[in-house]
């Protein structure tokens, strides 16, 4: 934070953690044990962005994020951001990662989202989302799309139309896990394994180009 502060090029937002659901800093921090120095651990991160990125008295914060695994799974999610709230933790932001054959169908996605801005009036993000261009995840069992650069597209296609219809503009963004991804993951890319891009790279395009 000290570093970005010197250069001048302060972040909007800073997520303390990453995936939480489970805690962090094992053993001190794991969950669902260690609520207490959990929360501690967390304050303490909190309290470190703010005291590296302090320019002035006036100087905003950048916002602060909670991240979980939990996209489709309403009860984790409350059981999760409850018991955050009971410590009285200070963040503005929940993060979320949905991969749809770890973390529910789209109709879940769709409900956590509804149940999040409703219940904790916070922006929610979905902080890591993909979905496979060739047969990799579902190769034994229905998918909800078609493992395919077409139904990649079209996969991230709705998960943006919730992420847009979710309740009081709660939702205000995605980020891909990850469009680049080379190796073992490459599936996932937004690349083919000659580079060339794959159809999902166009999906913004009619929101980018107003």
């Amino acid at each position: 934070m000290v570093a970005f502060r010197n250069a001048g090029v302060m972040p909007d937002m800073v997520q303390i953690g990453n995936e939480v659901i489970a805690g962090m800093l094992w053993p001190d921090g794991k969950l669902p044990d260690n609520w207490h120095n959990f929360a501690e651990l967390t304050r303490a991160g909190i309290k470190g962005v703010e005291a590296g990125c302090v320019i002035a008295p006036s100087q905003p914060r950048p916002r602060i994020m909670i991240h979980i695994d939990r996209g489709g799974d309403q009860a984790r999610t409350k059981w999760f951001f409850d018991k955050l709230s009971s410590y009285n933790v200070d963040y503005d932001v929940i993060g979320q990662s949905y991969y749809p054959w770890w973390h529910g169908s789209l109709q879940n996605l769709r409900e956590n989202l509804d149940f999040m801005a409703t219940h904790y009036q916070k922006d929610i993000i979905l902080v890591e989302v993909a979905y496979c261009w060739r047969p990799t995840q579902y190769r034994n069992r229905p998918a909800p799309f078609p493992e395919t650069p077409e139904g990649q597209k079209a996969f991230l296609t709705a998960v943006n139309r919730l992420v847009l219809g979710t309740p009081n503009h709660r939702g205000i963004g995605i980020f891909w896990w990850e469009p680049a991804v080379s190796g073992h993951l490459r599936n996932r890319s937004f690349f083919d394994d000659n580079g060339n891009a794959l159809p999902v790279l166009n999906v913004f395009d009619e929101r980018t180009k107003k």
